[in-house]
């Protein structure tokens, strides 16, 4: 591919092999594995890092073994919190502890504001060009290469574009590709709160609470006694925003809720809400010379709501595609990519639409609870590992990713 060609005339482009448009997670992991292949990289992104971002903050196993490979250590990241256990209430008032491994971690809480400004200096440090403040109004695909109109600056032409910007993926727009209409899968809400005296302190708890199946509520432990606590909803079950706020003040003062935050606890700024899409099977992932990753996949965990592992594992998977097939082979790069997503993420993501059947009823989300409880240590630490994602979830039935660590892999960073 071509070298990096930055333009000093206004009226010509700067030239690069791929234009990542989004710097979180997903366009961060492309960019980072493309410019350690030797790939001349731009990341635009409309914001400036570190920025906030709508989340639970949550890391799963998955989330840290793709951090792993890209080299990322969090012994440098402010806020980082690792979790060795979940503490889990059935909507019968059940409280599970289902213990996590400890060799390695296998799951961790870190705020997106820390995060994301950890995965864009590590990308700027593998030699991506970092472009931030910079908001992508166009895109035009040719033969040869994507044109990119941004704001304020000489266009860009790239050989291709991964596209890492979003559920509303302004790319995705710009092509034609969008579902009019579409909202997500998912709809989220979250705060943080602060003095935190009980025993979410500590703890990473989750509340499958009767009127939020197949839903739940959780908090998440962070350092200096904060948590991030939320729920989140299937947006097909019909509720309107304004219902979720007054939800959301209600749950704050449920009496097992309260006592697990210490009745001192104050909440921080305003709550955010969100919409999470969860439907990566039936999104289309390529046009010409782009490839869509993250939320611009719709590539959440229909089951979960968790997004950040697959928002790492499909743009790295787009950069393999691309390093695979080179400049001149789009064809073979959007075949490849698309094949490397479906082997990934397809069993995985029509699982985990079948298991949200089962917990999107109180006798189903206690049953499947009560079975973990009287499972033993291993039983318990096995749904553990489950349940962060250590596993792909349609690992029973998909025996062509077996292996021999299967029940005993180590964590990340072992």
């Amino acid at each position: 591919m071509n070298a990096a060609s930055p333009s000093t005339n206004p009226d010509r482009a700067d030239r690069f092999d791929v234009a990542i448009v989004g710097a979180g997670p997903a366009g961060a992991a492309a960019a980072i594995t493309l410019a350690r292949g030797g790939r001349s990289v731009v990341v635009l992104d409309k914001a400036t890092f570190p920025r906030d971002k709508c989340c639970g903050d949550g890391l799963t196993t998955l989330a840290l073994r793709e951090l792993e490979g890209l080299g990322f250590d969090p012994s440098g990241v402010a806020d980082w919190q690792e979790v060795d256990a979940a503490w889990l209430r059935s909507p019968s008032g059940r409280d599970v502890r289902v213990p996590l491994p400890d060799t390695g971690l296998y799951a961790a809480v870190c705020p997106r504001w820390s995060f994301d400004a950890a995965l864009v200096d590590l990308a700027r440090d593998a030699g991506a060009t970092l472009r931030e403040g910079t908001a992508v109004t166009d895109v035009t695909e040719l033969d040869d290469h994507v044109r990119l109109t941004v704001d304020g600056r000489p266009r860009v032409e790239a050989r291709y574009v991964v596209a890492a910007d979003g559920m509303w993926s302004p790319v995705r727009k710009a092509l034609g590709l969008s579902t009019p209409g579409y909202r997500g899968e998912w709809h989220a809400f979250r705060q943080y709160a602060r003095d935190v005296t009980g025993p979410a302190a500590e703890r990473l708890i989750v509340w499958f609470e009767p009127d939020l199946l197949p839903g739940y509520a959780w908090s998440f432990p962070l350092p200096g006694n904060r948590v991030n606590i939320g729920f989140g909803v299937l947006r097909s079950e019909g509720r309107k925003v304004q219902e979720m706020a007054d939800l959301w003040r209600d749950l704050l003062q449920r009496p097992h809720v309260v006592e697990a935050l210490g009745s001192g606890f104050e909440l921080e700024g305003r709550h955010t809400a969100w919409p999470i899409p969860a439907r990566i099977d039936q999104m289309p992932l390529v046009s010409e010379r782009t490839l869509f990753v993250g939320d611009a996949a719709a590539a959440t965990d229909v089951m979960t709501g968790e997004g950040i592992g697959q928002a790492l594992a499909t743009g790295r998977l787009a950069a393999e595609a691309i390093e695979r097939g080179g400049a001149l082979q789009p064809a073979f790069v959007r075949d490849e990519y698309s094949a490397l997503v479906r082997d990934e993420l397809f069993a995985d993501h029509r699982m985990a639409v079948r298991l949200g059947r089962v917990l999107a009823h109180r006798r189903g989300a206690d049953g499947a609870l009560r079975v973990v409880e009287h499972s033993g240590t291993w039983g318990r630490r096995n749904f553990a590992r489950w349940m962060f994602e250590d596993e792909p979830r349609a690992i029973a039935v998909t025996p062509r990713r077996w292996h021999r660590d299967l029940f005993d892999r180590a964590g990340a960073w072992a």
